[in-house]
């Protein structure tokens, strides 16, 4: 590619009041007032009336926010890319970064609740206008796990050193997941950067297995957590929902003892069909061997009512390094790698211990999150970051929904795939006849997929 012009004969002027950046944002606004968003957010959030009006016209600052997410804002400031152009003639209601985030740092943690409440309410609605989880009356996952968002400096409010050694703020994601489509987020929650992983993960659990029950999830629904939620009342939670789990086990001296409990004849070879890199060992593992207990029981040191007895699934991996042996226990530990799941699911032993491991599924909606509104959490305030993160929460089901009206493709495209190909659409605003009119640019490689997400989206709404 080079340039057909003589420099000199190149003028560039921003006088253009009839373009407008983002043409995908039209589709993804009909969406969300068809499913209700506005309404739901002035049902549920109540700001206090102040002398300013801060907290008057919640919906309207909600659904600039989300909109200005999906088009790629990861701070207050960047609020300022729908205040351009024919954006005014095309919307109505767009605030000001600086109003947007005066009306964030309104938030206490009675509004963020209100705003898990309208995200708690508005996913079965897109599920129930788009095929967002298709096939989930038979089977789903809802995968939960945090991550730390590191911040810097001194003005993050609940900032501190996690697991990770990092300085930050902890978020929570529950991500609902079905074969045949990409996962979507059915609760998060905000933590201080020092909170364990467990904590308060309980009650988290259920309401996120309410929410994606909500949705149509209403036959096999199973629990995958990494051994950071091995805990009695995360278990507990998840029963009493009428959910199973799938959480993986923490190596301790019970669970050893039950390893060797496992005769060697009940060992069965498996392959991976793509290997798996090992970071103990530092190299690439295809093979593996597994077996199961039956009835063990976890939790013995706890009251009885407390103790939960399922299966528990080993997958043992021959170590390759004998340097990286570790010392001092026995020689069965020697010799292999052990990994546990706790499971009371009811497929096989095959099939449960590899739906066990596609439970990393919930690392790519965080980093998802991370490449989009999640890159920075804006506020020094702690309860306007974490109304923040409940927002960008809506974005993304709001953006997984328009990629399953656009083709197979955008379905399990990530939102970063979704946010170039069908969001940024340059569009010229025309009016006439009493309707606006979108001209978009000629030979947009996206353009079918586009249409077809606009034509749905503007069909007469079912009844």
């Amino acid at each position: 590619m080079q340039s057909s012009h003589a420099p000199t004969a190149v003028l560039a002027v921003f006088d253009d009041p009839t373009l407008v950046a983002y043409g995908g944002l039209e589709p993804l606004v009909r969406m969300a007032e068809r499913c209700g968003l506005p309404r739901l957010v002035g049902e549920r959030i109540r700001l206090p009336a102040t002398a300013n009006g801060v907290g008057a016209f919640p919906a309207a600052k909600v659904m600039a926010l989300v909109a200005g997410m999906a088009a790629g804002a990861d701070s207050i400031d960047d609020m300022d890319r729908l205040r351009h152009g024919a954006m005014a003639r095309l919307f109505g209601g767009v605030r000001a970064p600086s109003t947007q985030g005066s009306f964030l740092r309104e938030f206490t943690h009675g509004h963020v609740k209100q705003l898990h409440a309208v995200a708690r309410r508005l996913l079965p609605q897109l599920a129930a206008h788009t095929p967002l989880l298709p096939g989930a009356a038979s089977i789903a996952y809802l995968d939960i796990d945090d991550t730390i968002r590191r911040t810097y400096g001194y003005a993050k409010q609940g900032a501190g050193y996690g697991y990770s050694k990092a300085k930050g703020l902890n978020a929570l994601p529950a991500v609902p997941s079905i074969p045949l489509a990409a996962p979507v987020i059915a609760a998060t929650r905000l933590r201080r950067g020092a909170s364990g992983s467990v904590r308060g993960a309980a009650s988290f659990a259920a309401e996120a297995l309410r929410t994606a029950q909500a949705c149509g999830a209403d036959g096999l629904l199973v629990l995958r957590a990494d051994s950071a939620f091995y805990a009695s009342e995360v278990i507990t939670a998840c029963r009493a929902s009428g959910a199973r789990f799938s959480v993986t086990a923490r190596m301790n001296a019970s669970i050893k003892r039950a390893i060797a409990g496992i005769d060697e004849d009940a060992w069965a070879a498996i392959r991976y069909p793509k290997a798996l890199w090992d970071e103990e060992d530092g190299c690439w593992v295809s093979d593996a061997e597994i077996a199961e207990v039956r009835d063990y029981t976890a939790f013995t040191s706890r009251p009885k009512k407390q103790q939960v007895t399922a299966r528990l699934l080993v997958r043992r991996v021959k170590r390759l390094n004998p340097e990286a042996q570790v010392q001092g226990q026995g020689e069965l530990f020697s010799t292999y790698r052990y990994h546990c799941a706790f499971t009371d699911s009811p497929l096989s032993l095959v099939d449960a211990e590899k739906d066990h491991r596609r439970h990393a599924v919930v690392e790519q909606v965080i980093a998802d999150m991370k490449s989009g509104p999640l890159a920075h959490l804006p506020s020094g305030d702690f309860q306007a970051n974490a109304a923040w993160l409940a927002l960008a929460a809506i974005t993304h089901n709001l953006m997984r929904a328009m990629g399953t009206l656009a083709s197979t493709f955008h379905t399990k495209a990530t939102t970063g795939t979704l946010r170039d190909q069908l969001i940024t659409v340059p569009a010229r605003i025309v009016r006439g006849a009493r309707r606006l009119t979108l001209h978009l640019p000629r030979n947009w490689p996206w353009s079918q997929a586009w249409r077809q997400m606009f034509a749905a989206l503007h069909a007469p709404p079912h009844r």
